[in-house]
């Protein structure tokens, strides 16, 4: 499956994403055991027995946009240096994570009546594709509709999957169709992406902003997410939009993939003041490790343009067997090995993480890792790592209880409180009807 805006776009988000100006794992596939050996960070046998027994759910993983890809099978295990893939079973399996939200993902694509109904087939599709992948997977993995079903789907040793849409574009055309993915189980919808849309501004649109925070039809679309009991997601968007869906929301917002800008001043991060708006109103922030809004990336434009001229050469992923896909990151690697100079690694990662923590609490954080869409970091290349996450916030001092919360509990709270406003909406408007009822 494509995306529904041009070739360069048609790339994706399992390297395409990843080109233009993004080095996220660039520390990996070119530093190697030298990059780990640079930040080594060993898991104890302890700590490694209390990952395996937490809940523990990453809150954005473009992993669907495998399901397309020619003979590539989640319940296989692959490798990034192979096939460039982050997340499978088995490998969540040994990094012991649960589960989380794989993300229906649509590139922004021209704003026009055919472009919006490409998004919302492209979207449909990548749905259907998640689908039809568990549907294979049923006895290792299983869809999540409540807050409820983590802990019931982890209990019987099978995957969670929840659901996310990531760029509200494909609802474009018709806000309604929020409805339609819902019950195809979609929790968290993320307004904008890369560029301004119809129902907002982006953080990192070149042009600036349009709305200045979120259009007549984003908050329609605050008041449909309401209703629906789906989770508003903030990440991506502008500072504007995340100040308004705060103030506009009956629900608490999720950043699911964000960072913070003490630590780096990047737009796509978010500064302190509204990191405690968020956590105020009972909002959460998911930190992630894309690296090019972790650290700045050392510049080097003869690098970046042999990148572009790799990636506008293979063109499609979706399309590529893996023998293709090897090539690709074969001749990736050799560009890097040339080009040096763009690590990031598991340290500065962290850095984010431990400000966040201090400044709103284990209460209003957590971990979403954007794996397969361009997240991961020298020490942080795949799924199989994120058992150091855990060590580093026990030899940081947090609690049980704390990686409890930061790992699902606090992702889980908005869900309910989604779900619990939802219900209690409909509940009232149901009564609200009976009255008028007996009263004709």
């Amino acid at each position: 499956m494509t995306g529904p805006d041009g070739a360069t776009r048609r790339t994706g988000r399992i390297w395409g994403g990843i080109l233009v100006g993004c080095f996220g794992l660039f520390p990996v596939l070119s530093g190697g055991a030298a990059a780990l050996a640079r930040d080594p960070l060993t898991v104890s046998a302890a700590t490694r027995d209390l990952h395996q027994h937490l809940l523990t759910l990453d809150t954005h993983l473009d992993t669907p946009a495998n399901f397309a890809r020619p003979d590539w099978d989640f319940a296989a295990e692959h490798s990034l240096d192979r096939d460039f893939a982050q997340v499978d079973l088995p490998r969540m399996r040994k990094g012991g994570l649960d589960g989380g939200f794989f993300a229906i993902y649509t590139p922004q694509g021209p704003r026009t009546v055919p472009g919006n109904i490409a998004a919302r087939d492209a979207a449909l599709l990548r749905a259907v594709a998640i689908r039809e992948t568990i549907a294979r997977n049923a006895d290792k993995a299983e869809l999540a509709f409540s807050a409820n079903d983590a802990a019931r789907i982890a209990a019987r040793g099978k995957a969670v999957i929840y659901q996310s849409i990531e760029n509200a574009y494909p609802l474009t055309s018709d806000i309604s169709l929020l409805g339609t993915f819902r019950a195809l189980g979609v929790r968290i919808v993320g307004v904008t992406h890369f560029a301004n849309n119809d129902f907002g501004d982006s953080s990192t649109d070149p042009k600036g902003p349009e709305w200045h925070g979120l259009s007549p039809l984003g908050r329609r679309l605050v008041q449909e997410a309401n209703r629906l009991g789906i989770v508003l997601d903030a990440s991506h968007a502008s500072d504007d939009v995340l100040d308004q869906l705060i103030a506009l929301s009956a629900t608490p917002i999720l950043l699911s993939h964000s960072g913070s800008k003490a630590v780096y001043d990047h737009p796509r991060n978010v500064d302190d003041n509204r990191l405690r708006a968020l956590a105020a109103k009972g909002g959460v922030i998911q930190i992630n490790a894309f690296g090019d809004y972790v650290a700045a990336a050392v510049p080097d434009p003869e690098r970046d343009a042999a990148l572009h001229a790799l990636y506008a050469r293979m063109g499609d992923p979706a399309s590529l067997t893996s023998e293709a896909v090897a090539r690709l990151v074969r001749e990736r690697r050799a560009i890097l090995d040339r080009y040096p100079g763009s690590d990031r690694g598991f340290d500065q990662f962290l850095a984010h993480l431990l400000h966040v923590l201090k400044l709103v609490g284990p209460e209003h954080v957590g971990i979403g890792l954007d794996w397969d869409g361009g997240g991961g970091v020298a020490g942080l290349q795949d799924v199989t790592d994120i058992p150091r996450i855990t060590q580093a916030l026990v030899d940081a001092g947090y609690s049980k209880t704390d990686l409890e919360k930061i790992w699902s509990g606090n992702v889980l709270r908005l869900l309910r409180s989604a779900e619990v406003f939802a219900k209690h909406r409909e509940e009232g408007a149901e009564q609200s009807a009976a009255e008028g009822v007996r009263h004709f």
